[in-house]
C-alpha cells in the first residue's frame, strides 16, 4: 500500500501513534534527560514496539528534536511600553518557566548534551527571543547582541533556580525575581550601546 492509498483510518491510527511517542518521549527527557532516556523504555510508555518508533521518527536524536519543540509565546513586544520591556519579558518568561517543566528540562538536558538538546535550545532562543527583540531595532547585528545578552541572563535565572536549585534564588518570589532582574534586561534592550 503506498501513501496515496493510505485509508483515513489508517493515517488517523499513525497519527495517534506519532502523538503517543511523543508524549511518551517528552515525559522520558524530562524525567530522565537525554542521556537517560531509551528507545525502548519510551515505546513501553507508549505501549508499542521500539521498532516503531524507529520507523516514525528514524532516531533518538530526531525524535528528541520534535519532542523538544517549544512555543515560549512570547508577546508582540512593539505593543510593550519601551520603558517596561524588560519587566514584561521577565515576566512573561517566569510565568512559563513556573507553570511549564519542559523548557527547564530541556535546558537541563543541553547542560549535558550538545548535539541535540544545546542545539535544540539555541534554535528556540535564536527564532524566538531574537525573532521578537528583532522587531524592536533596525539594526540587526544590534539586536541580536541584545537579545543574546537578554537570553544570557534570562538562562542563568533559570539554571540558577530550577536546575541547580540555589536557595537563595529558588526561595524568592515571581515578583521579587521580576523586580531584581528586569531592570538589567531593560538595560541590555535599550541602553547606548558601547
Amino acid at each position: 500500500m503506498t501513501a496515496t492509498d493510505e485509508t483515513p483510518a489508517r493515517r488517523r491510527r499513525s497519527d495517534a501513534t506519532k502523538a503517543a511517542i511523543l508524549d511518551a518521549a517528552r515525559e522520558r527527557f524530562i524525567a530522565e534527560g537525554y542521556e537517560g532516556a531509551t528507545i525502548r523504555a519510551i515505546a513501553a510508555d507508549a505501549h508499542i514496539d521500539p521498532a516503531m518508533v524507529m520507523r516514525y521518527f528514524g532516531s533518538k536524536e530526531k525524535l528528541f528534536a520534535l519532542a523538544a519543540h517549544y512555543d515560549l509565546r512570547l508577546p508582540d513586544f512593539t505593543a510593550v511600553p519601551r520603558d517596561r520591556l524588560g519587566e514584561s519579558i521577565v515576566r512573561h518568561l517566569l510565568t512559563l518557566w513556573e507553570s511549564d517543566r519542559t523548557l527547564v528540562a530541556l535546558l537541563r538536558t543541553a547542560v549535558s548534551n550538545e548535539e541535540a538538546a544545546a542545539e535544540r535550545v539555541r534554535g528556540i532562543w535564536a527564532e524566538q527571543v531574537l525573532g521578537a527583540i528583532g522587531r524592536l531595532f533596525d539594526d540587526e547585528e544590534l539586536a541580536a547582541r541584545r537579545a543574546g545578552l537578554v537570553v544570557t541572563q534570562l538562562l542563568g535565572v533559570v539554571l540558577c533556580r530550577y536546575v541547580l536549585r540555589l536557595p537563595p534564588v529558588v526561595g524568592l518570589e515571581p515578583e521579587e525575581i521580576v523586580a531584581w532582574t528586569g531592570p538589567t534586561v531593560q538595560r541590555y534592550l535599550t541602553a547606548e550601546a558601547p
